[in-house]
């Protein structure tokens, strides 16, 4: 993200997990406190999007979230809970705002298990989506991405096309509206697709994720190269 920032002109902002809230440092996306308005982990992100938006003169048309597993998952929690603020969310290998409450079942959603739980979030609108998952994803069940994507496609409608990148293939499917995007990378596990060896939870081969999820959130921008930040 660092060299497409240098490259496209915008600001990145990595909040980090205190180990003392989860001993993995992650965040607590399926605690019912951290899912809603206001409250907990979304309203600290929030805030110091705020910050740096006000900080730094950021053209508010042009914010947007992206994580990774639970990263993944507070991204979708954000865009439930603060569509005013990001225009768009990526989530990698995560899960859709509202997919459980507690620890139990955190693991019984990451498992793939049937979720029950959607209205958790609520939202009041919808920012623009796109979701990147590994078909060998043996933490977060890849039919996790395949959920976010049927819900936000809601007309039922896409366009579906294969095509082979980074070494590994997949497959990529737009709405018809062209405001959800969901890859699914074959043979992939959990870890950002594309993404630089040095990180950690990061895989080189693949399509870049990175650069997918760029493009996506700058192609109905009202700005982009040096005015997009």
């Amino acid at each position: 993200m660092n060299e497409l920032a240098e490259e496209n002109g915008f600001l990145v902002a990595y909040p980090e997990q205190f180990n003392t809230a989860n001993p993995m440092s992650c965040w607590n996306w399926f605690k019912p406190e951290h899912q809603v308005r206001g409250m907990g982990e979304p309203s600290l992100i929030a805030g110091l999007t705020r910050e740096v938006i006000e900080q730094f003169g950021v053209d508010e048309r042009l914010v947007f979230v992206a994580g990774l597993s639970a990263g993944g998952a507070m991204a979708a929690v954000l865009g439930a809970t603060y569509p005013e603020i990001y225009n768009a969310i990526a989530i990698h290998s995560g899960l859709a705002a509202g997919s459980a409450f507690d620890v139990a079942s955190a693991f019984t959603a990451m498992r793939g298990g049937q979720d029950q739980t959607r209205t958790a979030a609520g939202r009041s609108s919808e920012p623009r989506m796109i979701i990147f998952h590994g078909d060998a994803d043996q933490t977060v069940h890849p039919c996790n991405g395949e959920r976010i994507f049927a819900e936000y496609n809601r007309d039922n409608v896409e366009v579906t096309e294969s095509g082979s990148s980074g070494g590994r293939s997949y497959i990529r499917r737009t709405g018809r509206s062209g405001r959800v995007e969901h890859w699914l990378v074959s043979e992939a596990g959990h870890a950002w697709s594309g993404g630089s060896a040095n990180g950690s939870y990061t895989d080189p081969t693949g399509p870049n994720a990175s650069r997918e999820m760029v493009r996506f959130f700058l192609q109905e921008s009202p700005h982009t190269g040096e005015d997009a930040k």
